[in-house]
């Protein structure tokens, strides 16, 4: 329904503003919300998911900080519960590959009613270059507790193509796509791609898990950024994930956009730059 719009939790998140980009230039209404926004969508608020939900009759959902915490599948409950309440009739959700905390939570969508499809995803590419790694990018070392494990890291424009044809095409509906990239890589080599296309060094350092979540404890992040970072780096990267699945071609037709040309279209971007004004300045 073009005339009922679509909401987008998360609009300022790497796949939202994509979604939420995507739709408008199809001509789709959408209310992108975040704690921000006018209606607000805060998480840690039920008090402001009704009036974020008034009116619409699907929404694409990422939820905060990520659905492997504890918390995530008492949370989900909620919300599908006053968005049925809402007359909320489709949801596409945004899960994590190999996390049981996020398959508990898309259980709870699976069994409410609603017309759903989860999108099960791999490690961003995009994580290099608009999320926590991209410092090290930037100041030529990436420090990680991750060393040898292989990971089929997916662009995020291939996710939100993938969410906007759940959203928009009703032949998608009540269907699970696990999406990944083409091709296995780990950090050092996803460095060394990276470096190589930039002709400048980056270095790959690996360190002890516990030494990585003591200096972000030192540098005051969130305690439960810091837990979801444990978990991801010692339960997800244990090689459960390590293997390439074919949802984006099943939802698109096409193959997944392989990590050299996201490699190229960030340099082209230039948010890769910012380290040679660092050098001169």
């Amino acid at each position: 329904m073009k005339t009922s719009p679509i909401l987008i939790i998360g609009k300022n998140g790497k796949t939202g503003a994509r979604v939420n980009q995507r739709l408008q230039a199809l001509g789709y209404e959408t209310r992108p919300v975040s704690r921000s926004t006018n209606p607000a969508f805060d998480w840690e608020d039920p008090a402001t998911w009704a009036m974020a939900l008034k009116g619409v009759h699907s929404a694409y959902v990422t939820y905060q900080p990520d659905l492997a915490v504890p918390n995530a599948e008492s949370t989900i409950k909620e919300f599908v519960r006053i968005a049925a309440e809402a007359g909320l009739k489709h949801v596409v959700l945004l899960s994590g590959r190999g996390e049981d905390g996020a398959q508990r939570a898309e259980k709870v969508l699976i069994n409410s009613g609603i017309s759903w499809n989860v999108v099960r995803c791999s490690w961003f590419n995009q994580n290099f270059s608009e999320s926590f790694m991209l410092d090290g990018i930037l100041d030529g070392e990436l420090v990680l507790p991750a060393a040898d494990t292989l990971e089929p890291f997916v662009d995020a424009d291939d996710i939100a193509d993938v969410v906007v044809a759940m959203l928009t095409d009703p032949s998608h509906r009540n269907k699970l796509y696990e999406l990944t990239g083409p091709r296995m890589l780990n950090f050092a080599q996803c460095v060394e791609e990276i470096s190589e296309a930039l002709g400048r060094p980056i270095r790959y350092t690996p360190v002890p898990v516990d030494d990585y979540i003591n200096a972000l404890h030192e540098q005051g992040t969130p305690e439960d950024l810091q837990w979801l970072l444990r978990e991801l780096f010692t339960v997800v990267f244990d090689g459960r994930n390590s293997k390439v699945m074919p949802g984006i071609e099943e939802a698109l037709g096409r193959p997944a956009t392989d990590f050299k040309t996201y490699v190229k279209k960030t340099i082209d971007s230039g948010v890769w730059n910012a380290a040679t004004q660092r050098q001169s300045a």
